[in-house]
């Protein structure tokens, strides 16, 4: 029996094998994981919807595979039947290869240049060219497929097919074609170069920033907060937090107050819908929340955070990231974000420019906390500073709001309210 690629859901048709867990001759149930695969930014695991015996695998690792496609073979019998079995087809298979597929000739056909439109008109019948003069098309235009260049009416017919397949080509947002691909440049020339493919992952991570970069008009609101009594807090709850298994970070503190700002200002949480013109207001706060992770940046969604005291929170933080780091996150754990939040300043970094995960309309950066000399009334006192960025859709959200959203997130910063804290 065959086993082919199940569906992976939603908008997912493809991916790339991870690893495969099993080898010919295994006997595997139903149920029981035959290989992993990476689809986006997650890792699935693919099960067995049968029981038997492996007897042969198609696929290998990094091999890119679509729904459908077989994955590998079972039998009935027993594993040492299933091997040999698989080890006697090899060689046949591989003298017996199957025939490469005809080239899909659709895109070479739409770039062959046309014939030129200087010189006399090729030879064509008079309904043809009565035909050709009705709908305003130049014969000279047409590749006749008789001999001597003859025009009939199965040639008038695949130009006009031919117009109609350019007239509909998928085009960018916007309306605009594409934009053209950079020439590959030989940087050999110069040097010793090492080349490495771009992972599912990235391609996927490139895709979409340059599509949320290129289509959505960012705005960045810059300030500054300071959370010298917040870390107190942090301080002074940490320890108790730790013995009843989660970990009290800035994070935490930063999804409910985020949450708060979000319920004052319900314009910051939508999505836009371009093709029906309409705003979508949603009554939910989930929140991506950026994990940097060996396989680059991963957003996992926490799911009603308005629901949740800052415990529960903290737990369910260090679980996503644990499994965004061990790539075992499934397509739903990114799906649904609502309002993104993007922390750095536990790497490092101060301030910077978030780009939009859309469809979300916002998002927001943290940075590094450093103490500095603030004016408190009429005296200086060092007070630690944390840098805080949000960019926002400028089509949905004016200067004025995102302003006004900012101070908010301020004001919750710097007055959290400690009640939140007490398990």
């Amino acid at each position: 029996m065959d086993v082919t690629l199940p569906n992976l859901g939603e908008g997912a048709e493809s991916g790339t094998v991870v690893s495969i867990l099993v080898k010919e001759g295994d006997q595997i149930t139903k149920g029981q994981t035959i290989l992993e695969l990476e689809n986006e930014k997650a890792v699935a695991p693919i099960p067995s919807p049968v029981t038997g015996t492996v007897a042969n695998i198609r696929v290998k690792e990094g091999d890119k595979v679509s729904v459908g496609q077989v994955i590998l073979s079972t039998s009935k019998g027993a594993p040492e039947a299933a091997a040999a079995e698989a080890k006697a087809t090899a060689p046949a298979k591989q003298k017996a290869a199957a025939p490469e597929p005809e080239p899909d000739r659709g895109d070479e056909e739409e770039q062959e240049p046309e014939p030129t439109t200087d010189g006399p008109a090729p030879a064509a019948s008079p309904s043809i060219r009565k035909i050709a003069r009705e709908l305003g098309i130049d014969l000279r235009r047409i590749r006749g497929s008789e001999n001597g260049g003859r025009i009939v009416m199965a040639d008038v017919r695949s130009y006009i097919q031919r117009l109609q397949k350019l007239a509909t080509r998928p085009q960018a947002a916007g309306g605009k074609p594409p934009a053209a691909v950079a020439p590959s440049i030989d940087f050999s020339k110069w040097g010793e170069i090492t080349r490495k493919p771009l992972s599912p992952i990235r391609k996927t991570i490139s895709e979409r920033m340059t599509e949320s970069w290129s289509t959505i008009p960012h705005v960045t609101q810059f300030d500054e907060v300071d959370i010298t009594a917040l870390m107190e807090l942090r301080k002074k709850y940490a320890p108790l937090y730790e013995k009843k298994g989660a970990r009290l970070t800035l994070t935490s503190f930063a999804l409910k107050v985020v949450v708060e700002a979000l319920k004052k200002f319900p314009i910051i949480n939508p999505s836009l819908d371009e093709a029906a013109g309409e705003i979508i207001f949603k009554d939910y706060h989930h929140i991506g929340l950026a994990v940097d992770t060996a396989q680059r940046l991963i957003v996992p969604v926490l799911r009603d955070v308005d629901k949740k005291n800052i415990f529960a929170l903290s737990r369910e933080i260090s679980d996503l990231a644990d499994k965004a780091r061990d790539r075992k996150l499934s397509l739903e754990d990114l799906k649904g974000s609502s309002f993104t939040v993007s922390n750095q300043g536990g790497i490092g970094g101060a301030h910077f420019t978030p780009i939009i995960n859309k469809p979300n309309v916002a998002i927001l950066g943290l940075g590094r906390g450093s103490v500095k000399p603030i004016v408190k009334e009429t005296r200086i006192e060092p007070r630690t500073v944390m840098p805080i960025a949000l960019s926002y859709d400028h089509r949905l959200i004016d200067g004025g709001i995102a302003a006004r959203f900012t101070v908010e997130l301020v004001h919750g910063f710097e007055n959290f309210n400690e009640e939140l804290l007490k398990p």
